[in-house]
């Protein structure tokens, strides 16, 4: 489980983020100020860190600074302005991304999976059911030939392969489509990405063994494979 280290004051805002992230799956733990937050970062691990930039005793920068050299995970800025010499201050300070209040929480985890995504490790090669996919240089062979993927449908691909014991629901391929493409991604084109990608990589696309169907949940990566 990944846990989420997030610092805002605003005692309801801070409620309801951490009952929408404990509900997507995520640990939180919560710091108020930035002394407070500072104080949490000792002892303690994260995989990503989510800082309203104003404190009632300082600011977000020095938070996202002293996590920056604590951990090597990534950290999000909450703002209520879209002021553009905040942005730029947080971006320079080492942050990752930032997001404006108020935001959609459907955004706010896409972004969070994007965040997480670009600082995981994903296997260096992956192989079944004669498919061998390079994710250092992103090529994909079936058969010993080369598949062209889209961006989209290979960024499909990979969310199965990064999770390959896991039950993957549609609301979550929908939220970690979001921003892959910036192609407009809902139930029913991801079902025609779906059949898509099946027709490229599957033996028998009728019948597949690669991505497999959870039926009323949504779909999972098939059983036998090798990832070094």
């Amino acid at each position: 489980m990944k846990r989420i280290f997030l610092v805002e004051d605003d005692k309801e805002i801070a409620k309801n983020l951490a009952l929408l992230l404990r509900t997507e799956g995520f640990n939180v733990t919560h710091a108020s100020s930035q002394s407070e937050a500072i104080s949490v970062l000792d002892g303690n691990r994260f995989d990503l860190a989510l800082v309203d930039i104003s404190l009632p005793d300082g600011n977000g920068f020095t938070v996202c600074t002293e996590i920056k050299q604590a951990q090597n995970i990534p950290v999000i800025f909450l703002t209520a302005s879209g002021d553009e010499a905040s942005v730029v201050t947080g971006l320079n300070m080492g942050a990752d991304d930032y997001i404006i209040k108020p935001f959609r929480p459907r955004e706010l985890t896409a972004r969070i999976r994007t965040a997480l995504r670009k600082y995981g490790h994903s296997p260096a090669a992956f192989e079944m059911c004669d498919l061998h996919v390079d994710t250092a240089s992103g090529v994909v062979k079936k058969g010993g030939r080369e598949v062209f993927l889209s961006a989209l449908e290979y960024r499909l691909l990979l969310i199965f392969i990064n999770n390959p014991n896991v039950i993957i629901t549609r609301d979550r391929l929908l939220d970690e489509l979001w921003d892959a493409a910036g192609e407009f991604v809902n139930n029913n084109t991801l079902t025609v990405y779906i059949k898509r990608l099946r027709e490229k990589i599957e033996n028998d696309p009728g019948n597949p063994q690669i991505i497999l169907t959870v039926r009323g949940t949504g779909y999972r990566l098939g059983g036998s494979y090798v990832s070094e």
